[in-house]
């Protein structure tokens, strides 16, 4: 799996890179993002730290805008794990807090008067900035459809799960994070982990001639 991983990696590598800020527009309006974090290496160069799609179609803009731009944990579940790795780091109480899902009405009714909006909106700025300052992205286009993307997204996040020697850095934020799949894994991903079907070579020869 390590072979394939490395293939994986050098074919994001010839991807063109984005960073903040970004033209919406200019995203592609179907694919898989991969992240790329700075001081993460592996394989010769950026370490890849998460995959991610989209469910909706043409959305891909609008997925990556709610991890840059929109400052609201839960409608991106990549904010609410960097906001978890930062307040754990710091041993902050207000994690308890940060936990708390508001997107339902029910939610906002019973839980909404005991959150700390003041430290929740801090919070929020803080994970913006760090996502903001440490966080690039290529996209890779995908000619398949919903389910297919989906699937293709999952035997990437396999690939570079199984991968022997791509390995966090001492000082990666993730290894604070609460969740074990992610300190385990040295990635920003928890759904898709170590499943036993990769990438396979038809897959990136596919996507290579996308690209």
């Amino acid at each position: 799996m390590s072979a394939m991983c490395e293939s994986t990696h050098k074919m994001c590598w010839k991807q063109s890179r984005i960073g903040f800020p970004f033209d919406p527009r200019l995203i592609p309006l179907n694919g898989i993002y991969v992240l790329f974090e700075k001081g993460e290496d592996a394989h010769g160069g950026d370490r890849i730290v998460r995959i991610g799609t989209h469910t909706g179609l043409d959305n891909l803009p609008s997925r990556l805008q709610e991890h840059f731009l929109v400052e609201n944990k839960d409608r991106s579940i990549f904010r609410k794990n960097i906001g978890r790795a930062l307040l754990n780091r710091d041993s902050d109480p207000f994690l308890a807090q940060w936990e708390v899902d508001l997107t339902s009405s029910k939610s906002k009714a019973t839980n909404g008067c005991k959150i700390d909006v003041r430290k929740k909106d801090e919070t929020e700025k803080r994970v913006t900035k760090y996502i903001r300052d440490q966080f690039s992205f290529v996209v890779i286009l995908s000619a398949r459809g919903k389910s297919d993307r989906l699937e293709l997204e999952e035997r990437l996040i396999a690939t570079i799960s199984l991968c022997m020697i791509c390995k966090p850095s001492s000082s990666w934020l993730g290894l604070h994070s609460p969740v074990e799949k992610i300190r385990r894994s040295g990635m920003w991903n928890v759904q898709g982990l170590w499943k036993e079907t990769g990438v396979s070579k038809d897959d990136l020869k596919k996507l290579q001639s996308l690209g």
